[in-house]
């Protein structure tokens, strides 16, 4: 890595950058990434982005008080003289990380941190992880796509980025975490966080690995570079202990990487695996009854949520607080009242509604996994209706896009995958931001209709829903009593991004103030 000063040492107080550039007197009070939150003794940190590069706006950081800029040399040229130090990185972002867990007082090292990282199921794991070691009287936080929750709420950090915020957002976080009293932390480590640094400087106690599929490859480039990105959470200078899930293909190539690397690995799964999968039976009400199976000891638990990839996800969670030192067994109870937001969340409706959920699925393996776990309970979900007189025909609806400005090659894929499972496809808008959402739709409707030869004599019916509101009220009208109407993609968001514009959209209120319209 290569450090340079262009100007004269910063002047200010506190967090001395001279640890990191010897002989330099420098320091700085804080760390920003937006030139319009910089207060005085800041240092303002100027990254290359999607579409500007952040040294545009560093003359605006200096008149706010920054005492000194970060950035690489382009961002240096882009700058020019500002009348405070540069310091130029040849990697920027992993300085940034290193001065933010400094300058937070490195807060990872007083929490057990506990990471996950995979395509789909990490929030899951995380909760399901994060419900055991509360069980076990451990004060915990989470962090991940819902933001950092503790003590029950969601704890305002500052702007931060979807699942991993930037490190020093991450930082500042777990310092006003552990400074609260919190004990653990469990959080969701995306493959942009890991090729981006923002975790850099976090010791992990235990690692987990879901799956690998297909998802933000217009980031990565391909699918070998997604696959490098998230090993890198495993590298044994990174975390104690590995814990994988190893039916995944790329988790059994994880895992002997990792033992060729000198790294310990618990292994997860219903083969041979370490903690073994030997009985899971649904029992009503979306609960599972689970039954794992190790080599000196067995465990066994109700699951508040359905579906075999839950089943798994809530195992790799118990081999999480196992790798970590701990007896998962005391906080097993916790699971069985384990609710995700947006996760399988079924949304209650008055009269003669059918059974609603919502679900965050938006890759080809997670829209599988999500209408398989639904098609699985819906015999139990007929007879439930029909005993309390409400009659029904068992279908299921799915309800579906796919995202603009992101991979499209998984469009026609998602559209297949639920076409492979449900009995009704309505294809519509997730969000489609600057493109075309009838192009992404066609795309999606090309997918499902291409699938439909191969689900045997099972009849699908394919339909273009139109917008999202339009499509939900679609399945809504259609659907009978006893039919299972799936709304996938979206699942917690309370927005929807359409030609660039953020929109309120929540799938759970919608869906409600569209059945409420329809006076059923």
């Amino acid at each position: 890595m290569t450090l340079t000063w262009q100007g004269s040492p910063p002047r200010s107080s506190l967090i001395a950058l001279a640890d990191l550039l010897p002989g330099t007197p420098g320091r700085a009070t804080g760390l920003r990434l937006v030139a319009a939150e910089v207060i005085p003794g800041d240092l303002f940190v100027a990254l290359p982005g999607s579409h500007t590069h952040g040294a545009q706006f560093a003359g605006a950081a200096v008149a706010a008080g920054a005492v000194a800029v970060l950035t690489d040399a382009a961002g240096a040229e882009l700058a020019g003289p500002l009348g405070v130090p540069v310091v130029v990185a040849d990697d920027p972002r992993g300085v940034m990380a290193d001065l933010a867990a400094r300058l937070a007082g490195r807060p990872a090292d007083r929490l057990l941190m506990i990471g996950v990282t995979g395509t789909n199921g990490k929030t899951t794991a995380v909760f399901a992880a994060g419900a055991i070691l509360a069980g076990l009287g451990l004060n915990v936080a989470t962090v991940g796509t819902m933001g950092f929750r503790w003590r029950g709420r969601q704890l305002d950090v500052g702007s931060t980025t979807i699942t991993t915020p930037e490190s020093p957002h991450l930082q500042a976080g777990l310092r006003r975490l552990a400074d609260d009293g919190c004990q653990a932390v469990v959080m969701e480590v995306s493959s942009h966080a890991l090729a981006l640094r923002r975790v850099d400087g976090i010791r992990f106690a235990a690692a987990g690995f879901t799956n690998l599929g297909r998802d933000h490859i217009e980031f990565h480039g391909d699918a070998e570079r997604y696959y490098q990105a998230k090993a890198r959470l495993f590298e044994p200078a990174r975390t104690d202990r590995a814990v994988i899930h190893v039916d995944d293909p790329a988790g059994r190539r994880l895992a002997a990487w990792v033992r060729d690397e000198g790294g310990s690995v618990l292994t997860v799964g219903r083969g041979e695996a370490d903690l073994r999968i030997v009985a899971e039976t649904p029992v009503g009400a979306g609960l599972t009854k689970v039954t794992v199976a190790a080599p000196e000891a067995s465990y066994q638990f109700d699951l508040g949520l359905p579906g075999a990839h839950n089943v798994t996800d809530a195992v790799l969670a118990l081999g999480l607080v196992r790798a970590s030192g701990l007896d998962p067994t005391p906080g097993l109870a916790g699971l069985a009242g384990l609710r995700v937001p947006g996760r399988l969340e079924r949304v209650a409706l008055p009269g003669t509604a059918p059974l609603v959920y919502v679900d965050f699925a938006h890759t080809p393996q997670a829209v599988d996994a999500a209408l398989t776990a639904l098609a699985a309970g819906r015999e139990a979900a007929v007879a439930e209706r029909q005993a309390a007189g409400r009659g029904g025909g068992g279908r299921l609806i799915a309800v579906l896009g796919a995202g603009g400005e992101r991979d499209p090659a998984k469009r026609g894929p998602m559209g297949a995958a639920a076409a492979g499972v449900a009995d009704v496809v309505v294809v519509t808008d997730d969000n489609p931001r600057r493109e075309d959402p009838a192009a992404i739709r066609r795309a999606v409707l090309d997918g499902a209709a291409g699938a439909v030869g191969s689900v045997g004599r099972r009849r699908v019916e394919i339909v273009d829903g139109g917008d999202r509101r339009a499509a939900i009220r679609w399945a809504l009208a259609y659907a009978s009593a006893g039919d299972t109407v799936a709304v996938l993609g979206k699942g917690h968001e309370t927005t929807q991004e359409v030609a660039g514009e953020w929109r309120d959209f929540s799938d759970a209120d919608v869906i409600a103030q569209e059945w409420d319209g329809l006076g059923r």
